[in-house]
C-alpha cells in the first residue's frame, strides 16, 4: 500500500487526527466540528488561556455556548496544548491563524509566517498541511512550502502534503455553521487535493476541489471583494438617498421583492469583521506585482473607510438640532461588536466612531451587553478596560446623543425611544420608533 492510500484508509477510519493551530473564531468552530463527527482533534495556541478554556469547559466566545465547551472539555477524543512539540501526535495541521493588515494597509504575515516555522521545526513525512488563513494568491506556493521544506528538510508532495482551503466561518449565523458550509481545497497536487478532500469530507457537507492553492486563494477574496463592493454601493446609495429625503432601507426593501436580478445588502456605519474590511486589500497588494489596478476594490475601500465621518457629521447635524456642539456633549455608543448578537469586536467601526468623536472632543460611552470590557486590540489600546454603562432609563438619558452602530437583537428599541430625543441609528433599528422629526437620524 502507498503512502497516500495509507493515509486515506486512516481517514476514512476516523483514526486520522487533526491538529488545529489558532484557536479562535475559525479554530474553535473546527474543532468542535471535527469532534462531533468522530474524529480525534487536537487544538494549539499560543495562548494559554484558550488551551485552559477548552480543558475546563469555559466559555470564551459567548455564541458557541456552554454545552460545546463541557462536551468538548470531557472527550477523550479532544486535547489542546501550547506545547507545539507535540505537533507530531496530528497527522494534518491546520492553520488557523490571523492575516491583518499593517497600518500601511499592506498584508501582515508575521501568524503565519511564525506558524510556518514553528510547524517545519516538528513536521514528519506523511503529515498533511493545510492554510485556512485568508490571503493572497500564491501565499501557499511562495511563502508556506519554501518555509516548511527549509526547516523540515522534507520535500513537499513527497514526504508532506500541503494546500489551502479557506474559512468560510460566519459568526452567530443560526443556518450555516462550520460543518454545514461547503469547503473549498486547492492543493499542492493531486495527492494533496485527494487527503484534504477526504479529511474534510468526513466532517463538511462538501468539498469542493479546485486545481491549485492558488485558485482557492482567489476563491475567498472574491467571495469578500464581492460583498466589501455591494456593501459600499448601497453605502454610496444610502448617502445619496439621504441628499434627497429618501429612505435607503426602505428602497432596499422593495427592491428585494424582487425575484430575479437584485441581491440586497445593508449600509451601516463602516465594515467590520476579520474579513471584508481586510481581504480586498490583500489582492489589491499582490496585483501590483502583476501591474494590475483593482480600482473598483480601492473604490469601495474608500466609500466604505469613509462611512464612520459620515456618521460623526449626522451626529453633528442631530447635536446641532438640539442647540448643542459636539464638543463636550456626551455621547452613547450602542453595540461594540461588529455584527449584531455576537461577542466578536474584531475591526469594529464603533472603535473609528469612538476615536473620531473623542478627537472632537465629546465625551464617549458604550453599551454592549455581549462585549462588556473592551479587550486588547493593535489598532486603538488606549480603549483597553473601558466598560459597557448600565441600560436603564437614568443611565441612557444623561447622553445628549445616542448612536446605534450594532444592532442586537437583546436591545429594547422602545425603551431607547422613550429615553433619549437625540438618537442617530446607522442600522435602521428605530424603524417606526421616531417620536418626531428631530428624534432620529438615519446615519
Amino acid at each position: 500500500m502507498s503512502n497516500i492510500d495509507a493515509l486515506l484508509k486512516k481517514v476514512e477510519e476516523k483514526s486520522y487526527t487533526v491538529g488545529i493551530i489558532g484557536l479562535g473564531y475559525v479554530g474553535l468552530p473546527l474543532m468542535w466540528t471535527f469532534h462531533k463527527n468522530g474524529v480525534p482533534v487536537i487544538g494549539y495556541d499560543v495562548d494559554q488561556s484558550k488551551v485552559d478554556h477548552i480543558l475546563s469547559g469555559t466559555p470564551y466566545i459567548k455564541h458557541l455556548g456552554e454545552k460545546m465547551m463541557a462536551e468538548l472539555a470531557a472527550s477523550d477524543r479532544c486535547d489542546a496544548t501550547s506545547d507545539f512539540s507535540r505537533m507530531p501526535e496530528a497527522d494534518a495541521l491546520l492553520m488557523c491563524v490571523p492575516t491583518p493588515l499593517d497600518h500601511h494597509r499592506e498584508p501582515d504575515m508575521f501568524y503565519v509566517e511564525q506558524t510556518a516555522k514553528t510547524i517545519s521545526e516538528h513536521l514528519r513525512k506523511g503529515q498533511l498541511v493545510i492554510l485556512e488563513s485568508t490571503t493572497w494568491p500564491g501565499t501557499t506556493e511562495e511563502m508556506i512550502i519554501p518555509i516548511l521544506e527549509e526547516g523540515s528538510g522534507l520535500i513537499a508532495g513527497k514526504d508532506f502534503y500541503v494546500a489551502y482551503s479557506p474559512e468560510r466561518e460566519d459568526p452567530g449565523n443560526v443556518n450555516f455553521n462550520t460543518a454545514k458550509i461547503p469547503k473549498v481545497v486547492g492543493g499542492h497536487g493531486a495527492d494533496a487535493i485527494r487527503l484534504a478532500c477526504a479529511m474534510y469530507d468526513t466532517s463538511i457537507v462538501q468539498t469542493v476541489p479546485v486545481s491549485n492553492t492558488r485558485t482557492a486563494e482567489a476563491v475567498k477574496l472574491t467571495e469578500n471583494i464581492f460583498r466589501s463592493v455591494n456593501i459600499a454601493l448601497v453605502n454610496e446609495l444610502k448617502v445619496v438617498f439621504e441628499s434627497m429625503s429618501i429612505d435607503v432601507h426602505e428602497v432596499l426593501d422593495a427592491a428585494d421583492t424582487k425575484p430575479f436580478g437584485f441581491m440586497k445588502f445593508t449600509p451601516g456605519p463602516g465594515l467590520g469583521g476579520h474579513c471584508i474590511p481586510i481581504d480586498p486589500f490583500y489582492l489589491t497588494w499582490k496585483a501590483r506585482e502583476f501591474e494590475q489596478n483593482t480600482r473598483f476594490i480601492e473604490l469601495a475601500g474608500e466609500i466604505n473607510t469613509d462611512m464612520p465621518h459620515y456618521v460623526v457629521r449626522r451626529t453633528l447635524e442631530a447635536l446641532n438640532h438640539h442647540k448643542k456642539p459636539l464638543n463636550g456633549s456626551k455621547v452613547l455608543l450602542i453595540g461594540l461588536a461588529y455584527k449584531p448578537n455576537v461577542d466578536d469586536d474584531r475591526e469594529s467601526p464603533t472603535y473609528k466612531l469612538m476615536d473620531l468623536y473623542e478627537g472632537m472632543g465629546a465625551e464617549v460611552h458604550y453599551y454592549d451587553s455581549y462585549v462588556p470590557k473592551v479587550r486588547p486590540t493593535r489598532e486603538y489600546p488606549h480603549f483597553e478596560g473601558r466598560e459597557s454603562v448600565e441600560w436603564n432609563e437614568k443611565t441612557i438619558k444623561e447622553f445628549d446623543a445616542v448612536v446605534i452602530s450594532t444592532n442586537h437583537a437583546n436591545i429594547d428599541y422602545s425603551e431607547l425611544a422613550e429615553w433619549n430625543d437625540c438618537i442617530v441609528d446607522t442600522r435602521n433599528a428605530m424603524n417606526g420608533l421616531a417620536k418626531g422629526k428631530n428624534h432620529v437620524w438615519k446615519a
